[in-house]
């Protein structure tokens, strides 16, 4: 009976010992960074170059919305164009939702540019109301707190830096390029909710136009193909019958039609792509048409 104990103790221990780790990404960080002005603590997790530890040089650095999804998928993608296609490296940050808040909840009130005048949401945190509208203060966060991080641990070359977002996160995106463009060199932006608050990002785009003559940016622009208004709808600016391709359309035609001389855009759509199965594509073509080497 003795022997019998021990030898199943033997046999736990050793499943115990045996037990799967979690499996980590090569060549990966992550920093923590609590926010002075949001008041909030994040992290960064960022992806180096594979030649990164072997050279001198400073890289290009994309920054990366949603990152518990976007930041693996853009460090993958990024890395394997670089190895096998001939495209220059790059350093990949990616921008952690807020600690202690679920991702609905911290990207809703960091990427949108306003509080929603007509529509309704529900928390998903209990004894916390929904929060809205501080994606300018969030993008102020990235350039006053997030950058001098980077570039005081990171041989990053900070005169060329990319934002890259997707749905919630595009609107991130537009908010800082229509506020303060020159914080990024280039934009990729994959179907932006446009419809958000009743399209009020269309009416920023026009306050713009009014106030400025130029707009220094290179944005690319990417949507699925299937996100459009279901069949016997009426195309409206709700989340129920928004027609996302048409709405980028329309706001891709209104940025062009000012003549913006600093101004450079392109905008694709993808066949067969739905909202959920487009940011691979959208990445791998907005970093294209950043860093693709001449051949």
């Amino acid at each position: 009976m003795k022997r019998l104990i021990l030898a199943s103790a033997f046999l736990f221990c050793l499943g115990a010992a045996a037990a799967p780790l979690p499996y980590q990404l090569d060549g990966t960080e992550v920093r923590d960074i609590h926010s002075a002005s949001l008041k909030r603590d994040y992290q960064l997790l960022v992806a180096l170059p594979e030649s990164y530890g072997r050279s001198q040089r400073r890289y290009p650095v994309l920054f990366v919305t949603d990152a518990d999804y976007a930041f693996p998928v853009a460090r993958a993608i990024a890395s394997r164009l670089a190895k096998h296609a001939g495209m220059e490296e790059a350093i990949v940050v990616g921008l952690s939702y807020a600690k202690g808040d679920t991702p609905g909840y911290s990207r809703r009130r960091d990427y949108t540019p306003s509080t929603p005048r007509l529509q309704t949401y529900t928390s998903d945190m209990p004894g916390r109301a929904p929060a809205f509208g501080e994606a300018g203060a969030y993008g102020r966060f990235i350039a006053g707190e997030v950058f001098p991080l980077i570039a005081a641990q990171y041989r990053a070359d900070m005169r060329r830096k990319a934002f890259v977002g997707h749905s919630y996160g595009s609107l991130l995106g537009l908010e800082i390029l229509l506020t303060k463009p020159a914080t990024f060199e280039h934009y990729i932006l994959g179907s932006p909710s446009l419809w958000f608050d009743r399209g009020v990002l269309f009416a920023r785009e026009e306050a713009y136009a009014r106030a400025q003559r130029d707009l220094p940016a290179s944005v690319y622009f990417g949507i699925g193909g299937r996100e459009t208004l279901a069949p016997g709808k009426r195309r409206s600016r709700s989340e129920e019958d928004a027609d996302m391709v048409a709405d980028l359309k329309e706001f891709d035609s209104a940025l062009t039609s000012r003549r913006y001389r600093s101004l450079r855009t392109r905008l694709e759509v993808f066949p067969g792509e739905d909202h959920a199965s487009v940011f691979p594509l959208v990445f791998t073509h907005g970093l294209r048409a950043w860093l693709d080497k001449p051949r």
